[in-house]
């Protein structure tokens, strides 16, 4: 039973049999009958939908009053977890927020969160929420919230401040301002780098998200937190996050190519398929972030040219599973640099432009773009590498 109460608007199920008068062993069976408890009541889902509609509209005209008056007035922890998140989401520039109503069983509603960050998401950002119903004095409340990550978005972390670049938006909880300051400006360096690499359609602006710890960053992207240790930043989708603590031990050159890189992933992302080389989409990301630098192979590729230097030439291209955060350092550091130097032999000896039309055409590219197969290409990379050193 979904909106309903059942084929062509017949009451069905208890209600039903209730209504027959069947006698007193059919009401004691069924529950129904003088003294017998009421069933508890269930929402309907337009009832519900007006509910997130008025939920989502006090967000946007930012009234707090509005905005706590669709919680249980009995759900006191609730209540002021929501007063904070509401308070952590003052800064946060928003061009849309709507809640959209996914599936309806008893007092529990599915629902998904989509929003728009003011000028710079074209298209919604959607999270997916569990919600609690219930019902006081003819009334319907949003009771609670059950997610398997109650932080996965940064309000749900803490108060956000936000920083606006020329061409990127910095978001950050528990952090400095200098920090994200210097963060954006990073990133407003690394867009026109970008789009000078990759040329192709894409919305030229970037958002940050840079959390209080390495845990919390697990939190927003519903990972373990483990898995990027030692990870500096991932971009997801359109957004990038940084790991403030891998960060923080960076210099300023390598937070330059870590924000250029990610930043490429975000340029990238609408070409970027599940059939993608991770050497392709890796390598042309660090590619982009290296270009233009004075960095030698030697100094970009060390865990590679360590490799090389000690006679372990590789016998192929990185596989996918070479790229896995959880995997061995090394492996994953010479996955990384030998997907760039895969890019830069080809931009070298093709052209800036067919590494980029390679880019786009995937697996495809070998013959397409560069006219040789994927065996020739690899043994002609292996001694690539062999020399790059």
């Amino acid at each position: 039973m979904t909106d309903g109460d059942g084929d062509g608007g017949r009451p069905v199920g208890r209600r039903a049999v209730c209504g027959l008068g069947l006698g007193l062993a059919a009401a004691a069976l069924t529950g129904c009958g003088p003294g017998a408890p009421a069933a508890p009541p269930e929402p309907d889902a337009a009832s519900v939908r007006r509910l997130l509609d008025h939920w989502a509209a006090a967000v946007r005209r930012r009234d707090e009053n509005a905005y706590l008056a669709v919680v249980d007035p009995a759900a006191d922890g609730y209540r002021a977890e929501r007063r904070l998140v509401f308070a952590n989401l003052a800064a946060v520039p928003l061009a849309s927020w709507e809640y959209r109503l996914v599936r309806l069983a008893g007092t529990v509603a599915e629902a998904e969160l989509r929003y728009r960050l003011a000028g710079y998401d074209t298209a919604p950002v959607t999270a997916p929420l569990r919600l609690t119903l219930t019902r006081r004095d003819g009334r319907w409340y949003v009771a609670g919230q059950e997610t398997g990550h109650p932080a996965g978005q940064l309000w749900e972390q803490g108060r956000v401040a936000a920083v606006r670049g020329g061409r990127s938006l910095v978001l950050g909880v528990g952090q400095d301002e200098r920090l994200l300051s210097a963060v954006a400006g990073l990133a407003d360096a690394a867009v026109p780098a970008v789009d000078a690499a990759w040329g192709g359609r894409w919305a030229k602006r970037v958002v940050v998200e840079v959390p209080a710890s390495l845990e919390r960053m697990g939190a927003l992207l519903q990972t373990p937190a483990a898995n990027y240790r030692g990870i500096a930043a991932v971009a997801t989708g359109d957004r990038i996050v940084v790991n403030p603590e891998a960060y923080g031990e960076l210099g300023d050159f390598g937070r330059r190519i870590v924000l250029t890189h990610e930043t490429t992933h975000v340029a990238t992302r609408a070409v970027t398929t599940a059939a993608t080389p991770k050497w392709l989409s890796e390598g042309f990301a660090d590619w982009a972030a290296y270009r233009g630098t004075d960095r030698t192979a030697r100094q970009a590729a060390p865990e590679l040219a360590a490799s090389v230097d000690a006679g372990d030439l590789p016998s192929g291209l990185p596989a996918n599973g070479d790229f896995a955060f959880t995997g061995e350092a090394g492996r994953l550091a010479r996955a990384y640099e030998g997907g760039w130097l895969a890019c830069r032999m080809i931009a070298e000896g093709w052209g800036e432009g067919a590494l980029v039309a390679f880019y786009r055409a995937g697996k495809d590219g070998f013959r397409e773009v560069l006219g040789m197969s994927e065996g020739d290409f690899t043994a002609k990379w292996r001694s690539y590498v062999a020399g790059a050193f």
